[in-house]
């Protein structure tokens, strides 16, 4: 500003002195008060002898103040800057001073504010910022707090949710809030504690279970000795009994086996073993193992006379699968009925069906067949040893080499199981 204001002046009073060479300084003082007025500054012109010839302050403010040439040595054409006070005869000054000639004669234009008054309006201005900083600071305080308790409202609550869960309690649920990420935690939380729930549900049905089918034969086993030992049972019936507790220690057996195996499954400890073999060569190593009741119910095996298809995948396993599925078939396929298989290669998967000819299954009972210790009431009647496990398994390991498996039924017709395995390596 003050640069700008002796950059005016010395073309102001260049431009008066052009103009009017000998009535020049009349004109001159209201010339440079009009360029000071309202930049809270003073100019002053005055020859290289320092004598004040104008200034823009009121009548006489510096008619004594005779400008050191020291001073006068410091400007030149271009504006410069001096802190100075005028040789004692002003207040310490910031002075912004140009020097120009007009017909010969050499002047200079002065533009100065005093120190005091700058610092006290950079103070007033120090001042107004400290001022603003101190109500925005408080403002923000206050926005602070009520926006953190409105975030962490719904924190507290799902704290408070939280520990219910943690005490077993999971029909507790989140409401909804009205922020978007609140609302996408909690619709994420209540989906946990819904998996949580039917897990907990699905946890005290399986030891149900367990407990029932270990409690059965464990109950015939000990009344049977216990009968033996006390002479209840006769020496001649011995033989009979002892088949009968045999055949419930194998089923205990095998429900061990089975739970063992699940158990490994979920929890990763079981990996495939994967080699390539014939997808026919489990089928047919199964069927022969069940010969003599393929021939009691004259059952007709179809859909082996296919051309060779090779699977990628753990040959113990498969051979659990076509196990358990072949004889889930041979249960419940009529009496002269059929078991019918068919493949189909899709990408690095092959299509795997098994199809029995019978009695079907209901709707009610289709999404229930892998379930653990599920049983038909058909079943119960027909499978006296079986765990209700089998189907479960085979599901497992189905998943465990990536593929998926479903059922599909129509009443009084058929039943028939189709999944996938790999054919070939993949990701």
């Amino acid at each position: 500003m003050l640069e700008k204001n002796a950059s005016a002046a010395a073309s102001g009073t260049a431009a008066l002195i052009s103009q009017s060479p000998t009535g020049w300084k009349e004109n001159l003082k209201q010339s440079i008060k009009d360029i000071a007025t309202g930049s809270n500054s003073d100019i002053i012109i005055c020859d290289k002898n320092g004598n004040v010839i104008a200034d823009s302050g009121t009548a006489g403010r510096f008619f004594d103040v005779v400008i050191s040439t020291d001073l006068l040595e410091n400007f030149s054409e271009e504006p410069e800057y001096v802190l100075s006070d005028l040789n004692g005869t002003y207040e310490e000054s910031h002075i912004m001073g140009v020097r120009f000639r007009v017909n010969g004669p050499e002047y200079y234009a002065l533009a100065l504010t005093p120190k005091a008054e700058q610092d006290d309006y950079t103070w007033q201005i120090m001042r107004i910022f400290v001022i603003s900083i101190a109500v925005v600071f408080v403002a923000v305080v206050i926005a602070v707090y009520f926006i953190a308790a409105r975030l962490s409202a719904p924190i507290i609550e799902i704290a408070e949710v939280s520990r219910e869960i943690g005490k077993g309690n999971f029909s507790v649920k989140l409401p909804n809030y009205n922020i978007y990420e609140m609302q996408e935690l909690s619709n994420a939380f209540n989906d946990m504690a819904a998996s949580l729930k039917n897990y907990d549900t699905m946890r005290n049905s399986f030891v149900a279970n367990v407990s029932h089918e270990l409690r059965t034969p464990m109950t015939s086993i000990g009344g049977f000795v216990d009968g033996m030992l006390d002479g209840t049972i006769p020496p001649e019936q011995h033989e009979h009994y002892m088949k009968i507790i045999s055949s419930e220690v194998a089923r205990l057996t095998r429900l061990v086996r089975s739970m063992l195996n699940l158990a490994k499954i979920e929890a990763g400890e079981l990996k495939p073993n994967m080699t390539k073999f014939s997808v026919l060569e489990p089928i047919v190593d199964t069927l022969v193992t069940f010969e003599n009741r393929l021939e009691e119910k004259n059952i007709e095996i179809r859909g082996l006379d296919t051309d060779r298809m090779d699977l990628y995948a753990d040959n113990d396993l498969i051979h659990q699968v076509m196990y358990n599925l072949i004889e889930n078939a041979i249960k419940f396929v009529d009496e002269g009925g059929y078991i019918e298989f068919s493949f189909e290669s899709v990408g690095y998967m092959t299509v795997i069906s098994i199809k029995n000819s019978g009695e079907g299954l209901s709707e009610d009972e289709l999404p229930l067949v892998f379930d653990r210790f599920y049983k038909t009431d058909k079943s119960r009647g027909l499978d006296k040893t079986g765990v209700g496990l089998g189907l479960n398994i085979v599901r497992s390991i189905i998943r465990l080499h990536g593929g998926k498996i479903l059922v599909r039924s129509v009443k009084g017709e058929y039943t028939e199981f189709v999944f996938t395995v790999p054919n070939k390596p993949h990701d």
